[in-house]
């Protein structure tokens, strides 16, 4: 079972106007389709794929990852708090599975 993604949020209350880090990993394999098995059968690549963000419904970040990427991917993004909602990530990759996390952030002011 994979474990959840982490995130670290530098302010769930931020005010209005102020910059938010975000930082994000979640764990994958990424297999990259170079490697072998040990009956030497090519293994199937599989990455995370595509990265997005958003808050209240509004685009923040996509990213699109290529195979140069690290196993258990990390991103880290900032943003500036305009309204409140709910910050949602999702992971997805090759096979289509997808991974997802959400937490709440509440502009102040």
């Amino acid at each position: 079972m994979l474990r959840p993604p982490r995130i670290w949020i530098s302010s769930a209350t931020p005010k209005a106007g102020e910059r938010v880090r975000v930082r994000a990993q979640v764990d994958h394999r990424m297999e990259t389709g170079l490697r072998t098995d040990d009956g030497g059968k090519t293994i199937l690549r599989n990455i995370t794929n595509r990265f997005e963000a958003t808050l209240a419904g509004q685009r923040l970040f996509l990213w699109s990852p290529e195979i140069s990427v690290a196993q258990d991917p990390y991103i880290e993004f900032v943003f500036v708090a305009g309204k409140s909602g709910t910050l949602n990530m999702v992971w997805t990759d090759d096979a289509g599975k997808t991974q997802s996390a959400a937490r709440e952030v509440l502009v102040a002011g």
